[in-house]
Protein backbone atom coordinates (compact mmCIF):
# COMPACT_ATOMS: atom_id res chain seq x y z
CA UNK A 1 0.00 0.00 0.00
CA UNK A 2 1.55 3.50 -0.77
CA UNK A 3 1.73 5.84 1.94
CA UNK A 4 0.52 9.35 1.60
CA UNK A 5 2.26 11.78 0.26
CA UNK A 6 2.45 13.69 3.86
CA UNK A 7 3.44 10.31 5.51
CA UNK A 8 6.25 9.99 3.07
CA UNK A 9 7.59 14.12 3.87
CA UNK A 10 7.73 13.66 7.31
CA UNK A 11 8.98 10.49 7.79
CA UNK A 12 12.71 10.29 9.81
CA UNK A 13 14.55 7.46 10.25
CA UNK A 14 16.54 6.62 13.28
CA UNK A 15 20.17 7.20 13.44
CA UNK A 16 20.23 6.48 17.58
CA UNK A 17 18.63 7.58 20.79
CA UNK A 18 16.59 10.71 20.05
CA UNK A 19 18.05 11.09 16.96
CA UNK A 20 16.30 10.79 13.47
CA UNK A 21 17.52 11.95 9.61
CA UNK A 22 14.71 13.18 7.22
CA UNK A 23 14.71 15.07 4.07
CA UNK A 24 12.92 17.76 2.02
CA UNK A 25 9.94 16.74 -0.05
CA UNK A 26 9.65 18.10 -2.97
CA UNK A 27 5.63 17.83 -2.78
CA UNK A 28 5.39 20.39 -0.03
CA UNK A 29 8.27 23.39 -1.91
CA UNK A 30 7.50 27.12 -1.03
CA UNK A 31 8.78 30.10 -2.62
CA UNK A 32 12.22 29.70 -0.59
CA UNK A 33 12.61 26.07 1.52
CA UNK A 34 9.77 24.06 2.29
CA UNK A 35 6.74 24.78 3.20
CA UNK A 36 6.54 26.21 6.79
CA UNK A 37 4.17 24.02 7.99
CA UNK A 38 5.19 20.54 7.20
CA UNK A 39 8.74 21.64 8.56
CA UNK A 40 7.04 21.70 11.99
CA UNK A 41 5.37 18.89 11.49
CA UNK A 42 8.58 16.84 10.82
CA UNK A 43 9.87 18.70 14.20
CA UNK A 44 6.93 17.34 16.30
CA UNK A 45 6.96 14.06 14.89
CA UNK A 46 10.59 13.41 16.51
CA UNK A 47 8.49 14.37 19.32
CA UNK A 48 6.05 11.57 18.53
CA UNK A 49 8.62 8.83 17.44
CA UNK A 50 10.21 8.93 20.59
CA UNK A 51 10.33 5.93 23.05
CA UNK A 52 10.20 7.97 26.25
CA UNK A 53 6.75 10.51 24.96
CA UNK A 54 4.73 10.82 27.50
CA UNK A 55 1.18 11.53 26.49
CA UNK A 56 -0.05 13.41 23.47
CA UNK A 57 1.01 17.17 22.35
CA UNK A 58 -0.55 20.02 24.52
CA UNK A 59 1.77 22.80 22.93
CA UNK A 60 4.51 22.75 19.90
CA UNK A 61 6.50 26.64 19.46
CA UNK A 62 8.96 26.23 16.69
CA UNK A 63 11.88 29.16 15.61
CA UNK A 64 12.41 28.93 11.98
CA UNK A 65 16.33 29.93 12.08
CA UNK A 66 16.45 29.94 8.39
CA UNK A 67 14.52 28.25 5.72
CA UNK A 68 15.79 23.97 4.96
CA UNK A 69 17.59 23.60 2.05
CA UNK A 70 16.72 20.80 -0.43
CA UNK A 71 17.72 17.51 1.39
CA UNK A 72 18.41 16.21 4.25
CA UNK A 73 18.40 17.21 7.79
CA UNK A 74 19.11 15.77 11.26
CA UNK A 75 16.03 15.94 13.87
CA UNK A 76 17.32 15.68 17.16
CA UNK A 77 14.77 15.27 20.42
CA UNK A 78 14.58 15.03 24.18
CA UNK A 79 12.62 14.92 27.08
CA UNK A 80 14.08 17.95 28.95
CA UNK A 81 11.48 17.11 32.31
CA UNK A 82 9.20 14.52 33.17
CA UNK A 83 7.03 15.10 35.09
CA UNK A 84 4.04 12.78 36.43
CA UNK A 85 1.37 13.65 33.77
CA UNK A 86 3.51 16.38 31.69
CA UNK A 87 6.25 16.32 29.56
CA UNK A 88 9.07 18.97 28.35
CA UNK A 89 10.69 18.59 24.82
CA UNK A 90 13.31 19.94 23.25
CA UNK A 91 14.11 19.68 19.52
CA UNK A 92 16.23 21.30 17.31
CA UNK A 93 16.68 20.16 13.26
CA UNK A 94 20.26 20.63 11.84
CA UNK A 95 21.25 20.91 8.23
CA UNK A 96 25.17 20.12 8.09
CA UNK A 97 27.02 22.00 11.06
CA UNK A 98 24.11 24.74 10.83
CA UNK A 99 20.75 24.80 13.41
CA UNK A 100 17.76 25.52 11.05
CA UNK A 101 15.06 25.18 13.64
CA UNK A 102 14.39 25.08 17.36
CA UNK A 103 11.42 23.69 18.91
CA UNK A 104 10.12 23.02 22.29
CA UNK A 105 6.76 20.91 22.87
CA UNK A 106 5.09 19.67 26.14
CA UNK A 107 3.17 16.58 25.62
CA UNK A 108 0.89 15.71 28.26
CA UNK A 109 -1.80 12.63 29.51
CA UNK A 110 -5.25 14.25 29.71
CA UNK A 111 -7.88 13.86 32.26
CA UNK A 112 -11.51 13.63 31.72
CA UNK A 113 -12.40 17.16 33.07
CA UNK A 114 -15.40 19.87 32.44
CA UNK A 115 -14.46 22.03 29.34
CA UNK A 116 -15.85 24.66 27.37
CA UNK A 117 -15.32 26.95 24.54
CA UNK A 118 -15.47 30.65 24.91
CA UNK A 119 -14.70 30.91 20.50
CA UNK A 120 -17.54 29.05 18.33
CA UNK A 121 -17.04 27.96 15.25
CA UNK A 122 -18.73 30.72 12.82
CA UNK A 123 -21.88 30.39 10.97
CA UNK A 124 -21.06 29.36 7.38
CA UNK A 125 -21.99 26.85 4.39
CA UNK A 126 -21.03 23.57 4.65
CA UNK A 127 -17.53 22.62 2.46
CA UNK A 128 -19.03 20.75 -0.38
CA UNK A 129 -21.18 24.21 -0.95
CA UNK A 130 -18.31 26.07 -1.31
CA UNK A 131 -16.59 25.52 -4.37
CA UNK A 132 -12.93 24.69 -4.65
CA UNK A 133 -10.15 26.94 -5.26
CA UNK A 134 -9.23 27.43 -9.24
CA UNK A 135 -5.92 27.13 -10.81
CA UNK A 136 -2.73 25.78 -9.87
CA UNK A 137 -1.04 27.20 -7.03
CA UNK A 138 2.38 29.07 -7.39
CA UNK A 139 4.15 26.98 -5.10
CA UNK A 140 3.40 22.95 -5.14
CA UNK A 141 2.58 22.94 -1.53
CA UNK A 142 -0.88 24.43 -2.11
CA UNK A 143 -1.52 21.49 -3.97
CA UNK A 144 -1.36 19.31 -1.04
CA UNK A 145 -4.70 21.12 0.40
CA UNK A 146 -8.20 21.30 -0.68
CA UNK A 147 -9.01 25.09 0.18
CA UNK A 148 -12.58 26.14 -0.61
CA UNK A 149 -12.27 29.82 0.39
CA UNK A 150 -15.09 31.56 2.17
CA UNK A 151 -14.06 35.29 2.57
CA UNK A 152 -10.37 36.99 2.43
CA UNK A 153 -8.88 34.74 -0.37
CA UNK A 154 -5.84 35.75 -2.69
CA UNK A 155 -5.81 39.29 -3.43
CA UNK A 156 -7.99 39.22 -7.36
CA UNK A 157 -4.62 41.75 -7.95
CA UNK A 158 -1.29 42.74 -6.75
CA UNK A 159 -2.47 46.47 -6.99
CA UNK A 160 -0.97 47.56 -3.38
CA UNK A 161 -4.46 48.21 -2.57
CA UNK A 162 -5.20 48.26 1.08
CA UNK A 163 -7.83 46.13 2.14
CA UNK A 164 -10.41 46.56 5.30
CA UNK A 165 -9.20 43.63 7.44
CA UNK A 166 -6.60 40.43 6.81
CA UNK A 167 -8.90 38.06 7.71
CA UNK A 168 -9.39 34.88 6.01
CA UNK A 169 -12.49 32.02 6.46
CA UNK A 170 -11.96 28.52 4.74
CA UNK A 171 -12.58 25.20 4.19
CA UNK A 172 -9.30 23.09 4.03
CA UNK A 173 -7.90 19.11 3.86
CA UNK A 174 -5.46 17.19 2.94
CA UNK A 175 -5.27 16.68 -0.92
CA UNK A 176 -5.47 13.58 -1.07
CA UNK A 177 -7.91 13.24 1.85
CA UNK A 178 -6.00 11.63 4.53
CA UNK A 179 -7.19 10.91 8.31
CA UNK A 180 -6.06 13.60 10.77
CA UNK A 181 -3.58 12.76 13.37
CA UNK A 182 -1.12 15.69 15.43
CA UNK A 183 1.35 16.04 12.37
CA UNK A 184 -1.41 16.52 9.94
CA UNK A 185 -3.19 19.20 12.79
CA UNK A 186 0.14 20.87 12.71
CA UNK A 187 1.06 21.46 9.12
CA UNK A 188 -2.89 22.65 8.43
CA UNK A 189 -1.84 25.23 11.50
CA UNK A 190 -0.17 26.90 8.87
CA UNK A 191 -1.93 26.89 5.78
CA UNK A 192 -2.92 30.56 6.09
CA UNK A 193 -1.13 32.69 3.66
CA UNK A 194 0.64 35.98 4.90
CA UNK A 195 -1.86 38.54 6.15
CA UNK A 196 0.01 41.03 4.83
CA UNK A 197 -0.45 40.16 1.48
CA UNK A 198 -4.17 40.36 2.24
CA UNK A 199 -3.89 43.35 4.16
CA UNK A 200 -2.13 45.55 1.28
CA UNK A 201 -2.47 43.50 -2.14
CA UNK A 202 1.28 43.89 -2.01
CA UNK A 203 3.53 40.57 -2.90
CA UNK A 204 6.22 41.57 -0.28
CA UNK A 205 9.20 39.20 1.05
CA UNK A 206 8.14 37.74 4.14
CA UNK A 207 9.10 34.86 6.32
CA UNK A 208 7.55 32.91 9.61
CA UNK A 209 10.39 33.41 12.67
CA UNK A 210 8.18 31.29 15.04
CA UNK A 211 4.74 30.06 15.10
CA UNK A 212 3.03 28.27 18.76
CA UNK A 213 0.40 25.85 18.27
CA UNK A 214 -2.05 25.04 20.87
CA UNK A 215 -3.80 21.43 20.61
CA UNK A 216 -7.33 21.69 22.46
CA UNK A 217 -8.36 17.78 20.72
CA UNK A 218 -6.94 14.61 22.07
CA UNK A 219 -6.99 11.44 19.79
CA UNK A 220 -10.15 10.67 20.32
CA UNK A 221 -11.83 14.29 18.45
CA UNK A 222 -8.75 13.90 15.77
CA UNK A 223 -10.44 9.86 14.98
CA UNK A 224 -14.10 11.55 15.10
CA UNK A 225 -12.35 14.30 12.68
CA UNK A 226 -11.08 11.41 10.04
CA UNK A 227 -10.51 13.02 6.46
CA UNK A 228 -13.20 15.62 7.06
CA UNK A 229 -12.95 19.13 6.77
CA UNK A 230 -11.77 21.76 9.08
CA UNK A 231 -12.52 25.05 9.00
CA UNK A 232 -10.06 27.90 9.33
CA UNK A 233 -10.04 31.31 10.57
CA UNK A 234 -6.95 33.85 10.52
CA UNK A 235 -6.15 37.26 11.52
CA UNK A 236 -3.11 39.85 12.15
CA UNK A 237 -3.43 42.18 14.91
CA UNK A 238 -0.26 44.35 14.11
CA UNK A 239 2.43 45.07 11.60
CA UNK A 240 4.83 47.30 12.99
CA UNK A 241 8.51 47.60 11.90
CA UNK A 242 9.05 44.54 9.62
CA UNK A 243 7.22 42.10 11.56
CA UNK A 244 3.33 41.25 12.32
CA UNK A 245 1.41 38.31 13.77
CA UNK A 246 -1.34 36.40 12.65
CA UNK A 247 -3.16 34.31 15.07
CA UNK A 248 -5.53 31.40 13.74
CA UNK A 249 -8.15 28.64 14.81
CA UNK A 250 -8.98 25.16 13.56
CA UNK A 251 -12.46 23.56 13.95
CA UNK A 252 -13.97 20.59 12.74
CA UNK A 253 -16.96 20.26 11.19
CA UNK A 254 -18.84 19.48 14.29
CA UNK A 255 -17.57 22.50 15.80
CA UNK A 256 -14.97 21.14 17.72
CA UNK A 257 -12.26 23.65 17.87
CA UNK A 258 -9.21 21.59 17.54
CA UNK A 259 -6.17 23.97 17.46
CA UNK A 260 -5.57 27.61 18.04
CA UNK A 261 -1.92 28.91 16.66
CA UNK A 262 0.16 32.25 16.81
CA UNK A 263 2.91 33.27 14.90
CA UNK A 264 5.15 36.47 14.38
CA UNK A 265 6.03 36.77 10.70
CA UNK A 266 9.25 38.74 9.18
CA UNK A 267 8.71 41.28 6.41
CA UNK A 268 10.63 43.55 3.89
CA UNK A 269 9.64 46.70 1.63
Amino acid sequence: MNSHVFDAAIALAPQGEGVWQGCTSPAYSNMIGPFGGVTAAQALNAVLQHPQRLGDPVALTVNFAAALADGPFVAQARPARTNRSTQHWIVEVRQGDQTVLTATAVTAVRRDTWGATDVPMPEVPRPHDVPPREGPGRVAWIERYDMRFLAGTFPPAWDGAEGKDSRTLLWVRDNPQRPLDFASLTALSDVFFPRIWRRRAKPVPIGTVSMTIYFHAGQAQLQATGSGYLLGQAQAQAFHDGYFDQTAQLWNEAGKLLVTTHQVVYYKE
